[in-house]
């Protein structure tokens, strides 16, 4: 489904680009880390970390992707811009991101909620690893086959690349002397959610996972009757999987596994799956019954799984290992979000 992911490298290097010890009122220490995996030429990742200056003892990390670049997410000059393909959208002229984007995803990851609470959060643009086309514009790709090489049917994806960027970011995280690599938790919004999701599957130093409004290709099932189908979403977005998915577009029950599957296999670690009301398209009830098929195998590696039968009142947080959320609003990641990623971390990771 998301193809095989890239080996890892056999070693990565980092490099602190930048750093503002005075951030958000000097409460946190700003830096941009450029992570570079090789071979040669190889573009690298820019790693946008945030870290309490209070925290004495290793601390909790949040990691994820962002689709808008670091300079987004703080309205900081020093962060750089990025240099890859990019969205139109705000602060994007002819597909290349400019100065009048520094700030404007600054809700998005809440990140001063975040330090208050004494976790670090790292997080780089998903477009430094494979930028969301399915044309090839720049990224790692070119360095993973030979020149001209089309991929195969098993050959991974760009969810599947960008599950990896995620892995190289763990890579580092663990080296760090102020960061708990036993807390390392995974959370991605949308297709950045289906991403977090598989990273923690194969990639067993990731401690917690917290895929928001994944949907379909990510915490929906596949036989799913609500929302995006796997058609819908190949047809769209053919670049996210590889070939061999497409082959189930019309027969999607004839899939050997479901969405349950890659939960499984983050089991025994926590996993929350966050919804809105409004957001049909990522099937949230669909997302309940993926956890509800995913709960034995938590019970028979003999920890806790779902709590419940039944999905929460909208606006509260069922807090099992296998937790879900649902609140009222549209797809996007907000502050109200975060609040909840907090208090399901604050539970799971203390007592991991």
């Amino acid at each position: 489904m998301y193809g095989a992911l890239p080996a890892a490298p056999k070693k990565i290097t980092a490099e602190v680009e930048y750093e503002n010890r005075q951030a958000f009122g000097g409460k946190a220490t700003l830096q941009e880390i450029a992570i570079s995996w090789g071979p040669a030429g190889a573009p690298p990742l820019h790693l946008l970390l945030v870290t309490p200056n209070q925290k004495r003892d290793p601390a909790a990390v949040f990691l994820g992707l962002n689709f808008c670049g670091n300079h987004a997410l703080v309205d900081d000059p020093g962060v750089r811009l990025p240099a890859v393909w990019m969205y139109n959208g705000p602060g994007v002229k002819n597909n290349r991101a400019t100065e009048a984007g520094r700030g404007k995803q600054a809700n998005v990851w809440d990140l001063e909620h975040s330090i208050d609470r004494g976790y670090v959060v790292a997080t780089f643009y998903n477009g430094d690893i494979d930028p969301d086309q399915n044309e090839l514009r720049g990224g790692i790709q070119p360095y993973l086959r030979k020149q001209g090489q089309e991929p195969g049917p098993h050959d991974c994806g760009t969810i599947a690349l960008w599950a990896w960027g995620i892995q190289r970011a763990v890579d580092y995280l663990v080296t760090r002397k102020d960061i708990d690599k036993e807390r390392i938790a995974v959370v991605g919004h949308s297709r950045l959610g289906k991403t977090a999701l598989l990273a923690a599957a194969f990639d067993e130093r990731i401690a917690l996972a917290i895929p928001l409004q994944a949907g379909c290709g990510g915490t929906a099932p596949s036989r799913g009757k609500v929302g995006e189908s796997v058609k819908q979403i190949n047809d769209r977005f053919p670049h996210w999987f590889n070939g061999a998915f497409k082959e189930f577009n019309t027969q999607p029950d004839r899939l050997p596994f479901d969405q349950h599957c890659l939960v499984a296999l983050v089991a025994p670690r926590p996993v929350l799956f966050a919804n809105a009301v409004e957001d049909t398209w990522a099937n949230p009830e669909g997302q309940f019954e993926v956890l509800k098929a995913a709960d034995p195998v938590y019970r028979f590696l003999s920890v806790e799984g779902l709590a419940s039968k039944h999905m929460p009142p909208v606006g509260k947080l069922l807090d099992s290992r296998l937790g879900y959320f649902i609140r009222p609003g549209k797809h996007s990641m907000t502050q109200a979000d975060w609040q909840v990623f907090l208090k399901f971390a604050d539970k799971h990771l203390r007592s991991q």
